[in-house]
């Protein structure tokens, strides 16, 4: 017995296409405070655009590539209802809400910026002033997006009472550009809770440094930090040197940290 075979689709018309565009087109043109700002933003003349909304014409392949890209979309616009786009009701940051504060900053951060690879960062322990974290990080990029994951230190969740298994441990987040820098937001498993972090990179012999601060959602407390400086370092170097910095991490005292990063920690100065 063969299997029977999934009948073709009818090719679509260019009439079909035009309707399906316009259609999406008028969907997708809701979120403006009017047609001619739209047309102002995407610099297209009203009465062409208003051609394309009816279904009458469309767009040379520039103008729909500049429309895909105000929107937020992809080619899809022209064969299936912008509503079954599953990208444009999955992803947040591209939601017609927000997508021009965030949703074009969650794709443009360059290896130049920041590559991937692993991270060593030290930083002061939110809970006891004595004491300060050092960790590793992985930054990778996956479908135009850029991550990063990594665990918390055992002894840290620990002192919060905590378990302290690898599900429980681990957090992700995503890289954004920032004015002179970069920043993450990142979370434990369930958004249990938040960290931001900003970073700008400093000047060193291998330009492998960022220096900054990070921040938790945490309600005040006199026995906790809810800020502290932090330092991160790129380790681009043999499998062997990046086993060595992570059999490093955990908790440990200021006469134990890195030169370099207790420097660029500033420690016993206030934060600001």
């Amino acid at each position: 017995m063969t299997a029977s075979r999934k009948a073709p689709q009818a090719m679509p018309s260019p009439a079909d296409l035009r309707n399906m565009f316009g259609a999406n087109l008028r969907q997708l043109s809701k979120v403006a405070p009017s047609i001619s700002a739209l047309c102002r933003d995407l610099g297209i003349n009203r009465t062409q655009f208003n051609r394309y909304l009816s279904g009458e014409s469309f767009p040379r392949p520039d103008v729909l590539y500049k429309i895909c890209q105000f929107f937020g979309v992809d080619a899809r616009i022209l064969l299936e209802p912008v509503d079954e786009i599953a990208e444009l009701t999955s992803d947040l940051f591209h939601h017609p809400e927000i997508r021009e504060f965030l949703g074009n900053g969650t794709e443009t951060v360059s290896e130049e910026l920041m590559p991937s690879g692993l991270y060593r960062f030290s930083r002061g322990s939110f809970m006891d002033n004595g004491t300060f974290v050092v960790n590793v990080v992985q930054i990778y990029r996956k479908d135009k997006h850029t991550f990063v994951r990594g665990y918390e230190a055992k002894k840290a969740m620990v002192q919060q009472g905590l378990p302290a298994t690898p599900k429980a441990r681990e957090f992700r987040g995503f890289v954004m550009p920032q004015e002179g820098g970069v920043a993450m937001l990142v979370s434990r498993r369930n958004a249990l809770t938040f960290s931001f972090t900003y970073l700008s990179r400093q000047s060193s012999f291998d330009n492998n440094y960022w220096v900054g601060y990070t921040t938790r959602t945490a309600r005040e407390s006199v026995t906790g930090k809810r800020a502290a400086r932090l330092v991160v370092e790129y380790i681009n170097g043999s499998f062997a040197d990046k086993l060595r910095v992570m059999r490093s991490t955990g908790l440990c005292d200021e006469a134990d940290l890195l030169p370099f990063h207790r420097t660029q920690l500033q420690v016993g100065k206030p934060f600001s």
